[in-house]
Formats: structure tokens, C-alpha cells, sequence
């Protein structure tokens, strides 16, 4: 169902869209951010056209912590079709070669997936975003060219293989920011000699955040207002691992104004989230000494 409204409102908070195949995340982004009028809008870390799954939209005061969610472990459920190498590492890409995939016994599997389990370098794909000098990789690689990248250290937390049938393999996947999929099935099919490339990649959390709560485009179309903006998630809802801190109307003020506090109780050192009474009121660190510092600040 279509929808007018004047652009510019102000929406705080945490959409957990479930994006479709074949738009890329900023289109995504600016869909839901039309839909909701918001006057401020950003998601949390870009997946691939091909991709679905999990793509935290943070509206107004939600964009504050925008960073810390990109920071977050990515969990991701991915097919990887053995004998098949792309230019892109994806069924999107012109297709290099392909072979016959040997048929492998589970345990050649299991063993292959233990390499890449733990802390690893990984060398980012060409179609990427990153730069090289002052361009992104992906501009250079559709110009043809192809230029050296150096390795990255990433951690794969966890890597199960859900399904193997033919030349298909399905994986469970949680990993550190910063970890391309893509390059993680071609180094995959490069183990197992005989290559690969991403078929399909359906991202499943973020962080804390996880797909099931999560909205399509298609169901969102089809609320009024008001259970639009229910949809919406707390902002500290994306923060629940930090401890929480909750201060008096006298400390808060301090904090407030930029000076650093002691709070009550023990805290252990690191971030935490700050509140009143009233709510969440912003997120801040604590140091050795046990001195909270604010880092940011809402206004909602």
C-alpha cells in the first residue's frame, strides 16, 4: 500500500529489515527510510545484491552507535557451489572455470572447515569496497584491472557445515567484522582444489540481533503508523551485552555536561550503557580507575 507523508520526522530506534535478493543495502536503506519519513537514517554494514537477511537500519539517535554495530561478530548462513569460480567470488560474477567437484567424505570436510576455524588472514576480494589509492577495489576491477591487497586478520568463530549433497555446501557461519564470505568460499574450494563461489548468503545476526525478529519490505508496506513505528527496537536493544549503569539525577547531570564520574557500585572497566530513571540516556566508558567518561550521548 503506498504512503504520503511531508518528509523530515523525527524516528529514534533500531529497524531490523530483512532484506531481499537483488537491491543493494543503501537501496534498502532509503526504502524503509521513505516508508518511515525519518528525517535521519543509516544501516549497519553493507550486504552483497545477491545477499539476505539481517540489515539493522538505525533511525535518529540510533545512528550514534551506527559504528559499534558495524564492530559487531556477523553470523551467516551460506551455499557454496564447489567447481565454480566467478570474477566476484558470487553466481553474480562471469564465471572463470568450472570442474566436476570430487565427491568428498564428510571427515575431507570437516577437516577443511577446521583450517579456517579461529584466527586467520584473508585477503579481500577485488569486488570490494575498499580503497586503493584514493578508488575502490571493485571501480578498478570492472576497469579490469587488479591490484594487490594485503592480508587481513579475521576470526571465524564458528564454521558448521549444515548440508553437503552434489556440489553444494551449505555453512553456518559466525565470524569477526571484517570478513568477506565470499573470499572465505574461494579459499574454501582452493583447500579442496577444485574452487568455489558463493550460490546463495542469507545473513542471520548481528551481534546480539537476530534474523527472526526481523521485518521485509513487503510486510512493512502493509502496516499503518502506528504499528510501523512498533516495529522499531530500543536503541539499547543492540547494546544488551554492555553493563548497565544507572545514575542519579545529580551524577547524570555531570554526565550531561561532559565531566567525568565515579558511579555507584563496581563496574568492570570497558563500555557501558548509562541511565536515569527516565531511560537510557546515552553510553559512556570506564577506565583502571573506575571513571566513567560519556562517549555519546542521546536525545530522545
Amino acid at each position: 500500500m503506498s504512503r504520503r507523508r511531508h518528509s523530515g520526522r523525527h524516528v529514534h530506534g533500531i529497524l531490523l529489515l530483512d532484506k531481499r535478493q537483488g537491491v543493494s543495502s543503501n537501496l534498502a536503506l532509503q526504502e524503509v527510510k521513505r516508508l518511515f519519513a525519518a528525517n535521519k537514517a543509516g544501516h549497519t554494514g553493507s550486504l552483497d545484491p545477491l545477499a539476505t537477511g539481517l540489515l539493522p537500519v538505525c533511525f535518529g539517535e540510533a545512528t550514534k552507535i551506527s559504528a559499534m554495530l558495524l564492530d559487531d561478530d556477523k553470523r551467516y548462513r551460506v551455499v557454496i557451489q564447489l567447481g565454480v569460480v566467478t570474477d566476484t567470488g558470487d553466481a553474480e560474477g562471469k564465471v572463470l572455470s568450472t570442474q566436476l567437484a570430487p565427491e568428498f567424505d564428510r571427515q575431507r570436510i570437516d577437516r577443511c572447515l577446521a583450517a579456517f576455524s579461529g584466527s586467520i588472514e584473508q585477503i579481500p576480494p577485488m569486488y570490494s569496497a575498499l580503497k586503493h589509492q584514493g578508488k575502490r577495489l571493485y571501480e578498478l576491477a570492472r576497469a579490469g584491472q587488479e591490484v594487490q591487497r594485503k592480508p587481513r586478520r579475521i576470526t571465524i568463530h564458528k564454521i558448521d557445515c549444515l548440508h553437503y549433497a552434489g556440489d553444494l555446501l551449505t555453512l553456518d557461519v559466525t565470524c569477526s567484522k571484517g570478513t568477506y564470505i565470499r573470499s572465505l568460499a574461494e579459499d574454501i574450494g582452493r583447500h579442496l582444489g577444485c574452487g568455489a563461489s558463493v550460490r546463495e548468503l542469507r545473513r542471520t545476526a548481528v551481534g546480539g540481533l537476530d534474523i527472526a525478529a526481523a521485518w521485509t519490505l513487503t510486510e512493512l508496506q502493509e502496516l499503518d503508523d502506528e504499528r510501523l513505528l512498533q516495529c522499531l527496537q530500543p536503541i539499547d536493544q543492540a547494546l544488551t551485552a554492555w553493563p548497565k549503569v544507572i545514575l542519579a539525577s545529580d551524577l547524570a547531570g555531570k554526565i550531561v555536561h561532559g565531566q567525568k564520574i565515579v558511579p555507584p557500585g563496581q563496574v568492570s572497566p570497558g563500555m557501558v550503557r548509562i541511565y536515569t530513571e527516565r531511560g537510557i540516556l546515552g553510553i559512556g566508558e570506564i577506565d583502571r580507575q573506575g571513571v566513567l567518561s560519556p562517549k555519546r550521548l542521546f536525545k530522545i
